[in-house]
């Protein structure tokens, strides 16, 4: 079936279950018209029946630097779409383009090129991560680059994005980190604890000052101590804040993706790919920014350092190993995978779950939680009736 062949009559997915915000309903069926959800089908409408599949909401993305060999931080407006094209292949149908570490005016201007993507809908915003954290937990930028957070520099880079910046990762204890956080959080944009030497008191602080989210939890971050808790206890614990958590059985240990889920519940937890180039590509040598990156085996690393380098995931290898070898719930998964960044981005009034009215963006799995068909606003990105699948 073809994206233009639902014009002028809806279509019903019927015979999979499906994953809705009120549990999942066995051998369901969902219906879309046009772009859309809709409450109900016309009289002609055409039949796709999956049954033994799984229907789930489009996935969400909210910290991912590139894909398919192209990078958001550096590529043309044609390469960040490609990239864009290579997660949606994965799943995911809303995606928020993250930079790194540069010089101000570059990154001033790189969020020139991504608000026009996200004005034109390919992308959902844009996320800052760099140049305003901590040296000592720098992990793949340039330390040459990195400043301490200025909120006159954080609001040049907000009104580069014309309205398209959607959350900055900041380094809360540097001076100026606090004030930071208060300006993003009057100009509605999400501060994000990450790559910080942040004690659990400096993070309990800027969490009271505003900050909501945990950029990749337990990564560039002091790790918990008996006597030292540091930020992994107070952003766990505290209710504001939603964790980011790569499962790619690389970033994490099993157990401490389990103790997030356990101790912050599902609803706090949202599952991220913090992709570079390769996700979706190969092995190879790579840049993100300007430091050269090595991908052997699926691992990204910097070439000086050794460093962990972002990842190559995609959101569909986070909902598989979630939910076959973390034997989370499937409806936990969907939670973290898709409501959560929708919500904390602003569009889950569009996305995120799967509602009359909102836009018909849907992941197709079979038995084995692998991609069968992706539709993202009613048109089939990946066909679950093409030949071969």
């Amino acid at each position: 079936m073809s994206g233009s062949a639902h014009v002028g009559r809806s279509t019903v997915l019927s015979g999979a279950d499906v994953v809705l915000p009120t549990g999942i309903v066995k051998g369901g069926r969902l219906i879309v018209d046009g772009e859309r959800i809709a409450g109900s089908a016309e009289e002609n409408a055409a039949v796709v029946d999956l049954s033994g599949c799984l229907i789930v909401p489009g996935f969400v993305d909210m910290h991912n630097h590139g894909g398919g060999g192209a990078s958001f931080t550096s590529g043309t407006a044609e390469e960040v779409l490609k990239g864009v094209r290579t997660h949606r292949e994965h799943g995911t149908t809303t995606l928020v383009a993250s930079t790194v570490t540069g010089d101000l005016d570059e990154l001033a201007r790189r969020a020139g090129l991504l608000a026009e993507l996200t004005q034109q809908g390919d992308i959902a915003g844009i996320h800052f991560e760099g140049p305003f954290i901590n040296p000592c937990r720098k992990g793949a930028h340039m330390e040459d680059l990195l400043r301490d957070p200025d909120p006159a520099e954080v609001r040049k880079l907000i009104d580069a994005s014309h309205g398209a910046a959607r959350m900055f990762t900041l380094a809360t204890e540097l001076p100026g980190g606090l004030d930071s956080v208060r300006l993003l959080a009057e100009h509605g944009v999400i501060a994000a604890i990450g790559h910080t030497d942040s004690t659990y008191e400096q993070t309990l602080e800027a969490i009271d000052a505003g900050a909501t989210v945990a950029t990749h939890l337990y990564n560039a971050m002091p790790g918990m101590e008996h006597r030292a808790p540091g930020p992994i206890a107070a952003l766990l614990e505290d209710e504001r804040v939603t964790v980011e958590l790569i499962n790619d059985g690389t970033h994490l240990h099993p157990a401490m993706l389990e103790l997030a889920f356990h101790h912050a519940g599902a609803h706090r937890v949202a599952l991220i790919t913090d992709a570079m180039d390769a996700a979706g590509f190969g092995d190879g040598i790579y840049h993100l920014g300007p430091l050269e990156v090595e991908v052997k085996e699926g691992v990204a690393r910097l070439v000086e350092g050794g460093s962990i380098a972002g990842s190559t995931l995609t959101l569909d290898t986070a909902f598989k190993r979630s939910v076959t070898l973390d034997k989370l719930p499937v409806e936990s998964v969907v939670q973290a995978i898709s409501a959560n960044p929708a919500k904390l981005i602003g569009v889950y009034d569009q996305v995120g779950s799967l509602e009359p009215g909102k836009y018909a963006d849907l992941v197709v799995l079979d038995a084995a939680f692998d991609v069968k068909g992706v539709m993202r606003r009613g048109e089939w990105i990946v066909d679950p009736l093409a030949a071969g699948t």
